[in-house]
């Protein structure tokens, strides 16, 4: 099997097909790892339709059809040995090889009723997959996952956010993510400040895999409600970080060396809705509820929510000469350009 057979576009695939091949082609967070047990968890990455299971401790993920009569192993079971398909009882184990044929049991199992398997690993607590790669594939893989700051620093609290699911294409969310003008009209009943709209001038530049982008300004980033006041003339520094695709890492300098570091990664279901993961790690206010954290996560990006579902239009205009710009909309500009240098269509059609 070439590369190009393994790589198939899904049925009914969303995205064009130059587009889906070059997506496919990075890795991309799926699910919780604390929600993958030995049962069957459905997943979906660029419209292709997965089961994620354990066995003796190894992580499986793969196409969620079952070889024999394509039913979605999703709705089996594990009986501890692999998944079983509700429909004859085949048993997928370790890297989706088929280890079971109820009804032909003497039968040798053939290469094609094993499972296609993809390489998948675990990252601040989250599980990655990369559709372009076989799972067998993996030992030899130095997988391309975004940095995450102070995810493994025993000074900071690491917290894994529940995921959020917005209808829309994972570019658009992503460029709302690190847009910085839309606080003080969007941001207004969770951290940002009506009064405060002025964009102080800003740049970016290159970095491996994407760019960064470094803010400074007097918006501050205190929960709204919440006693916490920075000093006269604090200025807040944002230093954004993209890794092409469709992930950003935003790291927040609070006073007193307080640092907050949100991740951002946009796992593109189909080319109209995304699930996004958020992964947190802080060096203050570790004391307080998680519970917390998650309802004021929650709170912003739903603040979000509604613009993003609402653009027009819905795909990501890459060609700078289709919208208006205006100084502010530096990050945006440079996510484009670099959504473009993958070679993905100028106007992006998803």
């Amino acid at each position: 099997m070439t590369y190009q057979d393994f790589l198939s576009v899904p049925p009914n695939c969303t995205f064009e097909e130059n587009d889906w091949r070059l997506l496919a082609q990075h890795w991309y967070p799926v699910a919780a790892a604390a929600d993958v047990a030995q049962a069957p968890v459905k997943a979906t990455l660029l419209d292709e339709p997965l089961v994620l299971y354990r066995v003796e401790g190894a992580l499986v993920v793969a196409r969620d059809v079952c070889p024999h009569r394509g039913v979605p192993l999703s709705m089996g079971e594990n009986d501890g040995a692999g998944v079983v398909c509700p429909y004859h009882g085949l048993r997928f184990g370790q890297g989706g090889r088929c280890n079971r044929i109820p009804a032909s049991p003497g039968q040798a199992v053939p290469a094609k009723m094993h499972l296609r398997a993809y390489a998948a690993t675990e990252r601040y607590g989250l599980i990655w997959v990369c559709l372009a790669q076989r799972a067998e594939a993996l030992p030899g893989l130095d997988p391309d996952i975004p940095a995450m700051p102070h995810w493994d620093d025993p000074q900071f609290q690491q917290i894994l956010c529940p995921a959020f699911e917005v209808e829309a294409f994972a570019g658009r969310q992503v460029e709302g993510f690190i847009d910085v003008a839309h606080f003080a009209w969007v941001h207004t009943d969770t951290f940002a400040d009506p009064g405060n709209a002025e964009v102080p001038p800003y740049s970016t530049r290159p970095i491996d895999k994407g760019f960064e982008a470094n803010y400074y300004s007097t918006v501050g980033n205190y929960p709204i409600g919440v006693d916490g006041h920075a000093p006269e003339g604090f200025v807040w520094h944002r230093q954004f970080r993209v890794h092409l695709p469709f992930t950003a890492t935003l790291s927040i300098q609070f006073p007193d060396d307080a640092r907050l570091v949100i991740m951002n990664a946009a796992s593109p279901v189909s080319a109209r809705k995304t699930r996004m993961f958020a992964p947190i790690a802080r060096n203050f206010d570790k004391e307080l509820p998680i519970a917390d954290v998650h309802a004021f996560n929650l709170m912003v990006f739903e603040e979000d929510r509604a613009l993003v579902e609402a653009q027009k239009p819905e795909n990501l205009p890459l060609d700078p000469a289709l919208e208006a710009h205006i100084p502010a909309d530096m990050s945006s500009i440079a996510y484009r350009r670099g959504l473009r240098a993958l070679g993905i269509s100028s106007f992006f059609l998803s």
